[in-house]
């Protein structure tokens, strides 16, 4: 029959199911798992969605270093997109049987993973390892679950909060707000009409609208200074409360600034945009050491501060893990060689020099070539603080879930929803959802 005159709906079935079969015929065509012949050097294939695109030239220079000292091992990174765009790819991969060797993630990937069988765990490998001594302690949370380590940092950093110390100098602010009582007074300071059209032009904070990962991100070190968990371990799974009282106090913070109209909002899911900062419409943005070098080439003033605390310090682990995918016994002994020099020293303080990323690697962190680097940048200092109360994200199998859920907590309440009713709404969806996984 000719494709033309079939009915319209069995057309797009036909389509689909072309281009399921292209795809995964495709993608298993690009890893599929050959054996080498002898003396041949293994191939083995590194997923990534490394950006922006001059930190994906840094890390193809360490790994053609790789493959020059390691002539019998060739690694090849695949750039496949960003991490929300990955996983129908990666899924697709592992129900083809073929995976890449290495994947470039979040870690709050991994639950779903292990979930999948589709991940070799690390423990066995890195205990044996001397640079197991050397990742910073609080990265351990964003690797571990289960009994088992799934992942390995490739580079970390936090948030803090960027602002301009030349707006602080104009509205007499002499210091930064150290909790969050200061930081309201502050923002209020910092509101201002200053073209005298009785109207503010510029305000004290932007605040992230939207309910994706970036929003959620940016929130939880509120959540977690005020002494808020995402978990609690019951004796068979994790239970998890979005509806808790740090959830609360965090989300009438964010409502209070914006109520006494000292916060604007980002436009929907562009909280990570830095045009507002530079432009001085806004003096201070929640955002990481990944906007450096878009910040020197501005030619603006800016600073950093901690994130202003309620209960305890706080901040959350940013940044992206390596995970080994089951293949063969010979490939994943390849991959687990390249996991060794990711972690090493010569190759984080390359990779932190080169992007603004935070090196994962004690070590590199205080070796006189980073520290010449930080004098350089000593906002950095900062961000290498706040690793020390760092706090990850659960890397549940469940976690996509829960930030979808307390991700829609918080726009609804950024856009005008009692807190404590958002709260309620969020939590009974997400036990509505995990229930119904389960059944």
């Amino acid at each position: 029959m000719i494709l033309s005159k079939l009915p319209k709906a069995i057309k797009m079935q036909l389509k689909l199911a072309v281009s399921i079969f292209l795809t995964l015929n495709l993608l298993i065509l690009s890893g599929c798992q050959n054996t080498p012949k002898n003396g041949e050097p293994i191939k083995i294939t590194l997923w990534h969605g490394i950006n922006p695109p001059p930190n994906r030239d840094v890390f193809k220079t360490l790994t053609d270093k790789f493959n020059k000292t390691h002539p019998n091992i060739q690694v090849e990174p695949i750039y496949i997109g960003q991490p929300d765009q990955q996983l129908p790819k990666i899924l697709t991969a592992i129900v083809g049987n073929a995976p890449p060797d290495l994947l470039w993630n979040v870690a709050t990937i991994a639950g779903k993973l292990a979930e999948l069988n589709a991940i070799q765990p690390l423990e066995k490998w890195l205990d044996k390892s001397p640079r197991k001594a050397e990742i910073y302690p609080s990265l351990f949370e964003s690797m571990e679950l289960g009994g088992h380590i799934w992942s390995i940092p490739l580079a970390t950093n936090n948030t803090g909060i960027f602002y301009r110390p030349s707006l602080f100098k104009a509205a007499g602010i002499t210091k930064v707000p150290q909790n969050w009582e200061q930081l309201k007074q502050v923002a209020r300071s910092l509101t201002r009409d200053t073209n005298g059209d009785g109207r503010p032009d510029q305000h004290g904070i932007v605040l992230p609208l939207g309910k994706g990962e970036w929003t959620v991100f940016t929130w939880l070190p509120f959540m977690f200074s005020a002494g808020g968990e995402l978990t609690a371990q019951t004796a068979q799974t994790p239970v998890l409360h979005i509806d808790n009282p740090g959830s609360l106090a965090a989300l009438e913070l964010w409502s209070d600034l914006l109520k006494e109209g000292s916060a604007i909002l980002s436009a929907p899911e562009r909280g990570y945009e830095l045009d507002n900062f530079i432009a001085g419409k806004v003096a201070m943005q929640i955002t990481g050491p990944w906007t450096l070098a878009q910040l020197q080439q501005s030619a603006i003033d800016y600073a950093v501060m901690p994130i202003p605390a309620l209960k305890r310090p706080a901040a959350v682990v940013g940044g992206e893990n390596l995970f080994l995918m089951k293949t063969s016994p010979e490939r994943e002994r390849a991959a687990r060689e390249f996991l060794e020099y990711a972690i090493g020293e010569e190759f984080q303080t390359a990779w932190a020099l080169g992007t603004g990323y935070l090196p994962i690697n004690l070590k590199s962190r205080q070796s006189q070539t980073y520290q010449n680097f930080v004098e350089k940048n000593p906002v950095l200092r900062v961000f290498l603080e706040q690793m020390n109360s760092a706090r990850s994200r659960p890397i549940i199998s469940g976690y996509s879930r829960l930030s979808e859920n307390l991700g829609r907590a918080i726009e609804a309440t950024l856009l005008g929803r009692n807190p404590q009713d958002a709260l309620k709404e969020a939590q009974e969806r997400l036990t509505l959802t995990l229930d119904i996984a389960v059944k």
